[in-house]
């Protein structure tokens, strides 16, 4: 009885103190839990001072304000857009009306028509030199009487195409206009999936656009595209009109050419391919420098080591580029190479498959001297080639 008065006794001042603290706690806590869910901007924090060293002084640093923009890439686009353009081009089709195959009008003015000008391709394409290069698609001016060049700033000017590379569907266009914005050519060759990426051009000709994705896979070849892939893969989106504009990094530097797209309907699925930086500087300093790209030839035809060749060859490897033909007289026939042979590396570079052995041997300097690695009867050795230069694709 005694235990039961004690707890009915009134409670001392140091417990009613703690009873009145734990309320204003819990009121405190549930009104800070309200305000955070109603009105965030109410708890923005000021610059917090984070010592250095002892006796140093104290350094602010900046806390994120809510509703603020977490990451943005407007500084990439801001310094890339400028030095997209878009590519108008047209040429003369005498019979571009409807009128001009009725016999009865013919008949009075024949081929004294004045041809008519029509337009026949729109597409993009990318500064690279204060000079007035532009680097751009060659299926976006192939056939084209002319092309009219469309500036960020409002400018237009008349182009000229300075040269083609069809196998890599890349071709270089020129203007005289001045002051001119130049992108930045960056490293393909750093990039790695999952890099952020921008795509810039001017789709279905609705007016300068800038895309975002990442890099889905680098170095994607066998597409039948071109002759010689070596494409960036990107989910960015890409659409008509995206061919010859860049695909930029984070920094606004060129990594790419926008170039292809797998899609069944023409618009964007998310496949989309942009040939590397790398190769349209090759391409354009081989044009300026020869009026023409300059390839290494041996004249060799291949075809990659799938498993079932290696079964039936009793190959005891699986990479590498079986000699399929051998053209007679050519720099390869000379020096020994037979159909069936293994080409394994091409100075000193090792051929993987026959998209390895296409660039490799394009590389090659023509007139100059280059050693393959051979095997033959599950035997290896080496020759030395004395290059050629590639032909010029026909029309």
């Amino acid at each position: 009885m005694k235990d039961d008065i004690q707890l009915l006794r009134p409670a001392t001042p140091l417990r009613r103190l703690w009873l009145l603290f734990a309320q204003v706690v819990t009121v405190a806590l549930a009104l800070y839990f309200v305000v955070a869910a109603l009105r965030p901007d109410w708890l923005a924090r000021a610059p917090v001072q984070v010592p250095v060293g002892p006796g140093a002084r104290t350094v602010p640093v900046l806390q994120a304000q809510a509703g603020a923009v977490a990451e943005s890439y407007r500084e990439a686009a801001g310094r890339a857009m400028p030095a997209v353009v878009n590519i108008l081009t047209s040429k003369a089709s005498r019979e571009a009306h409807p009128i001009l195959k009725d016999p009865f009008f013919r008949r009075f003015f024949g081929d004294r028509l004045p041809p008519q000008e029509q337009m026949s391709s729109l597409g993009s394409g990318v500064i690279v030199s204060n000079e007035g290069y532009i680097i751009t698609n060659f299926h976006v001016v192939e056939g084209a009487d002319q092309i009219e060049v469309g500036l960020a700033d409002g400018r237009k000017a008349a182009a000229r195409i300075v040269g083609t590379d069809p196998e890599t569907d890349l071709a270089i266009l020129r203007i005289s206009e001045r002051n001119l914005p130049v992108m930045v050519l960056g490293e393909p060759d750093e990039a790695r999936v999952g890099d952020v990426v921008l795509a810039i051009g001017n789709p279905f000709g609705v007016g300068q656009t800038v895309t975002m994705g990442i890099i889905s896979a680098m170095g994607r070849n066998n597409l039948h595209i071109n002759h010689f892939e070596n494409f960036i893969q990107t989910d960015a989106a890409i659409n008509f009109g995206n061919s010859g504009g860049a695909l930029v990094d984070t920094n606004g530097n060129l990594l790419g050419i926008n170039s292809a797209i797998y899609s069944q309907t023409g618009g964007s699925i998310g496949i989309g391919f942009a040939i590397p930086v790398s190769t349209a500087r090759n391409v354009l300093e081989s044009i300026i420098k020869h009026g023409q790209v300059v390839r290494g030839w041996i004249g060799i035809e291949s075809q990659d080591i799938t498993p079932e060749l290696a079964d039936s060859f009793g190959l005891g490897r699986q990479s590498g580029a079986i000699i399929a033909g051998v053209v007679r007289n050519g720099p390869a026939d000379r020096a020994g190479v037979r159909p069936g042979d293994i080409l394994l590396a091409v100075e000193g570079a090792t051929v993987k498959n026959t998209g390895d052995m296409l660039n490799l041997v394009a590389q090659l300097v023509p007139g100059a001297k280059a050693r393959l690695k051979l095997m033959r009867q599950n035997r290896e050795s080496t020759v030395d080639v004395t290059v050629g230069k590639r032909p010029r694709p026909s029309p």
